[in-house]
């Protein structure tokens, strides 16, 4: 192509734009439009490329573990958090997702009015907050209820390492969503029955059961609750 050719394909090209609207260059500096294109630069690493950190190590020690819950930037405001309560070296070891609206004020996990129903369900094997070990996937509670992947993904990485550590005889699950964080089943399928799972090399059986707060709500699955911890006894009796 001749440059007349080519001037007039350009000419053509200007008028559209200005027909378009567009009248002026969005560069600041002239740039031959005849010329052979050059390559793009490479990108330059962005700068929280060049400053990830490697991923947070796990604690390793049960001291580590509350350490970590009542420290650790991930879990947002530093006050009101809820470390693990009763005895590690109990035997029985019991789980639920996040602390209940409130419990930051009373100091305990699971409390108030379903806390009460909790204190019934221990009595009923007799058991009491002093002769378990109870805690939750995140010392707080998180607003609206519902976690983030990511941050779930966290909070079950700790929490197995922690179940891990403290190796109780038997781990009962409480409600769905630390069912299925540590069984990979619904509530509803994992119930029942004794669960032996595989934490950091550890095997450590599990159960799962009603949150308190859902036997508030559900009455009528109190009888299912008292089937479950009727199995707990036999498990913790053998």
């Amino acid at each position: 192509m001749s440059d007349t050719a080519l001037r007039g394909e350009f000419l053509s090209t200007i008028d559209w734009w200005r027909e378009a609207g567009i009248d002026t260059l969005v560069e600041e500096e002239a740039r031959d439009w005849l010329a052979a294109a050059r390559p793009a630069p490479a990108p330059a690493a962005s700068p929280a490329a060049a400053t990830a950190k490697a991923p947070a190590s796990v604690p390793a020690t049960l001291d580590a573990i509350a350490a970590f819950y009542a420290e650790d930037a991930m879990f947002g405001r530093p006050d009101g958090r809820l470390l693990p309560q009763g005895d590690a070296a109990s035997g029985l070891m019991l789980l639920a997702d996040q602390p209940e609206p409130g419990d930051d004020e009373a100091g305990q996990i699971i409390g108030g009015e379903v806390g009460r129903l909790f204190d019934r369900m221990l009595a009923a094997i007799g058991r009491d907050r002093a002769s378990i070990y109870l805690t939750t996937m995140t010392p707080v509670r998180v607003p609206g209820g519902r976690p983030e992947s990511a941050a779930l993904a966290r909070w079950t990485e700790i929490a197995r390492a922690h179940v891990s550590i403290a190796a109780p005889r038997l781990l009962l699950l409480l409600g769905d969503a630390a069912t299925r964080a540590f069984i990979g089943t619904s509530l509803a399928d994992a119930r029942g029955r004794v669960h032996s799972l595989n934490l950091g090399g550890h095997n450590v059986r599990a159960m799962a059961t009603f949150h308190p707060r859902f036997l508030l709500q559900q009455p009528a699955r109190k009888a299912d609750a008292w089937r479950d911890l009727r199995l707990l006894l036999e498990e913790l009796g053998q």
